[in-house]
C-alpha cells in the first residue's frame, strides 16, 4: 500500500514494487492522475483524502508492506503561515501515517512479517527557514517510525524512514518558485544556493532513487534493520 502515489516519489515506490511482483492499493486524492497511474501498474484505488480523519479511520485495508509517501510543502515564514495549513500538513505527513499502520499492524502481525516505510525528509533532522510545517511534521513522522519499530519488532515487523534532500517531484518544483519569490533570488539560484548549498553532491535526486531504498527496506538483506532513517542527503548531515 503506497500513499501519495498519483506522482512523485510515491509514483516510482509504487512502479518500484509493482516490477518486484507486489499487488499494489494506491492512495492519493481523488483524480484522473492517480486513475491513469493506477491503471498501467494494475493497481487498485483507494481515492482519500488523508487530511481527513473520518475517512481514514474508515478504511480497512491488510497489507504486508505500507509506504507513507503523501505529502505536501507550504513555503512560509511562522507568522504569515495560516494555521489551518500547519494543521493540514500535519494530519497527511503525522497522523494518517499512524492510522494506517493501525489499520496494517493486525495483518502483519498475523503473519509475523510486515514493512513500515515512511518517506521522510532531510527535514526530519534539520530544520530550514521557512518550512516549520513542514520540518515539524517530518520530525513527528520520524519519532512515530521509531516508536512502531520499538513495538512491532518482536512481531516481525520493521519501521523505517527514508531521508531525502531534495527530490526531482513536483513538491519541489513548487518550492523553487515559492522560494524565488520569499528570498528576491531568481529559480536558478534557489536551485544552487538554497536547496543544494549544503550538498556535497550537487544535483537534486531522482524519485527512483529514493524507490530502490525502499526495496532494500523490504528485502530480506535488511531484515534486522529497523528503528533507523535511511540519509540520502549528498552528504547534507556529514557537515
Amino acid at each position: 500500500m503506497v500513499t501519495g502515489a498519483a506522482s512523485g516519489i510515491g509514483a516510482a515506490c509504487a512502479t518500484a514494487l509493482r516490477t518486484a511482483g507486489a499487488t499494489l492499493t494506491l492512495l492519493d486524492l481523488p483524480g484522473l492522475q492517480l486513475e491513469a497511474h493506477a491503471a498501467t501498474l494494475d493497481a487498485q484505488v483507494l481515492p482519500v483524502d488523508l487530511a481527513d480523519d473520518n475517512a481514514v479511520s474508515r478504511l480497512r485495508l491488510e497489507a504486508d508492506i505500507l509506504v507513507n509517501s503523501a505529502g505536501l510543502q507550504r513555503v512560509a515564514s511562522v507568522n504569515q503561515l495560516p494555521l489551518d495549513v500547519f494543521r493540514r500538513m500535519q494530519a497527511v505527513m503525522v497522523t494518517a501515517p499512524f492510522a494506517l499502520a493501525q489499520c496494517v499492524l493486525p495483518s502483519m502481525y498475523a503473519k509475523g512479517w510486515g514493512r513500515l516505510i515512511h518517506i521522510s525528509s532531510i527535514h526530519g533532522r534539520r530544520a530550514s527557514a521557512l518550512k516549520s510545517a513542514y520540518v515539524a511534521a517530518k520530525h513527528g513522522l520520524e519519532g512515530l517510525s521509531k516508536v512502531l519499530a520499538v513495538e512491532s519488532g518482536p512481531h516481525g515487523v520493521t519501521s523505517n524512514c527514508i531521508a531525502p534532500g531534495y527530490v526531482r517531484t513536483p513538491l519541489v518544483t513548487g518550492q523553487i518558485a515559492d522560494q524565488a519569490q520569499a528570498l528576491g533570488l531568481d529559480e536558478e539560484s534557489v536551485i544552487a544556493e538554497v536547496m543544494l548549498a549544503r550538498s556535497s553532491i550537487k544535483r537534486l535526486l531522482e524519485p527512483e532513487e529514493v524507490a530502490d531504498a525502499v526495496l532494500y527496506l523490504c528485502s530480506d538483506a535488511a531484515a534486522f534493520v529497523t528503528g533507523t532513517s535511511l540519509a540520502l542527503d549528498g552528504g547534507w548531515t556529514a557537515q
